[in-house]
């Protein structure tokens, strides 16, 4: 067996009721309780919410996603399940930083509170939307771009797999870029986010969470975290730059798991909900090694087969 690699959820995975067979967990509990100490409300019950109206809120949605992530990535690496890499979706990497060891998990999660806060407020500056572009290589992505902005802003945001590409900006100029990704074998979607992430339109939150992140001191981490920025591992010295460059850059997951691969990992685990990391790896790798958890027996299930092959 080769290297492994966690990755931690991005916003847009919570559902209702995520987590709910792992309460009871010692780690998962622990780290659920450091989350509602620094967010001022119980974040387990909005996981527990079974009407997602708690969820709906982004406010609550990133702490409870990124707490359920760091949780179960604790409950493994207590297990004896050790990740050779770290890496997250966007919101994923702000618990990578906990994970790889940065950062505490309590200052991470206050950090989190800050960031939902302050994206919420740029998302009601300007109207803006994400759309998934499907089926086209990343030159036709941006050519797209360029005919559709027409002076708005429209820009490549996250590079989620070869051939799946999602465009960010005012809404307008991505119902335009919609409209023109026709042709055979394309498809697009239009993402349920409340503005356009990753985007120029996010400067008002990257200089507020700028201000968020005086004082906060990053240790170089113990296992290396992988940054959506550059796809390369994250330095304590970079690490603030990048944090708040990441609000209005796009996000590299596509390159940052073919980099992964290059370094020997063939074992990815999604830690927090859904399974869209482990689905996209599949794009990159075909061969790797894919578990997600959302129960206590796939908890149980990836201890069960990792632990013991790392002893080995």
């Amino acid at each position: 067996m080769g290297k492994v690699a966690f990755l931690l959820s991005g916003q847009g995975s919570q559902k209702p009721g995520m987590g709910a067979t792992l309460f009871g967990v010692p780690e998962i509990d622990e780290v659920f309780c450091e989350a509602s100490d620094a967010c001022g409300f119980d974040v387990a019950a909005a996981c527990l919410d079974e009407t997602g109206d708690l969820l709906a809120d982004t406010a609550v949605a990133q702490p409870a996603l990124c707490a359920l992530s760091v949780a179960q990535a604790r409950a493994l690496v207590r297990r004896g399940v050790k990740p050779d890499y770290v890496a997250g979706f966007s919101l994923g990497q702000m618990g990578a930083l906990a994970v790889s060891g940065m950062l505490d998990a309590k200052t991470v999660f206050s950090l989190v509170r800050d960031r939902s806060r302050v994206m919420a407020e740029a998302c009601g500056l300007r109207l803006g939307s994400m759309c998934a572009l499907m089926g086209g290589a990343e030159e036709e992505v941006r050519d797209v771009c360029s005919s559709c902005a027409e002076g708005d802003v429209l820009v490549p945001a996250n590079f989620n797999a070869p051939g799946q590409i999602v465009v960010s900006g005012d809404a307008a100029a991505v119902a335009r870029a919609k409209e023109a990704w026709s042709g055979p074998g394309r498809r697009s979607a239009m993402l349920a986010t409340a503005g356009a992430f990753h985007s120029p339109l996010m400067q008002p939150a990257a200089e507020a969470f700028s201000a968020c992140l005086e004082g906060v001191v990053f240790d170089e981490p113990k296992i290396p975290l992988v940054c959506n920025v550059d796809a390369r591992p994250l330095r304590a010295d970079d690490a603030a730059a990048h944090l708040v460059a990441h609000l209005t850059s796009p996000v590299l997951f596509s390159q940052s798991v073919a980099w992964l691969v290059e370094q020997g990992v063939d074992t990815f685990v999604e830690c927090g909900t859904g399974g869209v990391l482990v689905g996209l790896v599949r794009r990159v790798d075909k061969g790797a090694v894919r578990m997600r958890i959302e129960s206590r027996e796939d908890l149980e299930a990836v201890v069960e087969k990792l632990a013991e092959t790392q002893d080995a």
